[in-house]
């Protein structure tokens, strides 16, 4: 099978979510060209957009080092191996979404634009229900009650 062929074990979301979050920065660095949109100190956003993309890069890394060493796949269109409740997935359901979402920010601040940080909103809502959604009806029907017990004890986000 190719290795970026859907299999029916998989949660079948509509799109790669580094897609879905890339495409909100894009609309939001073309909207910012046409009407820049500033909404902090410029002195403010090179240091706090970088300290947010390190944020992110650390939260994504060890969410995908808790992955591997449970043998499971990171790739959403692929089959899950196992649950994983360790590393950063000990304290959120989503942590790969949520450092997305923390880079997002984190280029938000340093480009300086309120396009990137209101497009997030619709970018959050499509992940929730074309993904999240799916992923997690996917992971109750292969799981059971192992993912169900996971879930009651972690939230979704934070």
């Amino acid at each position: 099978m190719n290795e970026t062929t859907p299999t029916s074990d998989s949660p079948q979301v509509i799109a790669p979510p580094p897609f879905i979050f890339l495409s909100g920065i894009v609309v939001g660095v073309i909207l910012n060209l046409v009407k820049p949109a500033p909404f902090i100190p410029e002195n403010l956003t090179l240091p706090l957009g970088v300290a947010l993309i390190i944020v992110a890069v650390f939260l994504v890394a060890t969410a995908i080092r808790a992955f591997r060493k449970a043998g499971t796949n990171v790739d959403v269109r692929k089959p899950a191996i196992h649950i994983v409740a360790n590393g950063p997935y000990r304290l959120t359901r989503n942590p790969i979404y949520l450092s997305m979402v923390i880079l997002v920010l984190g280029i938000t601040v340093w480009v300086n634009t309120l396009w990137m940080l209101a497009l997030l909103v619709p970018v959050l809502l499509i992940v929730q229900l074309g993904v999240i959604k799916r992923e997690e009806a996917y992971l109750e029907r292969k799981f059971g009650q192992d993912y169900l017990t996971y879930k009651a004890k972690v939230r979704r986000w934070l």
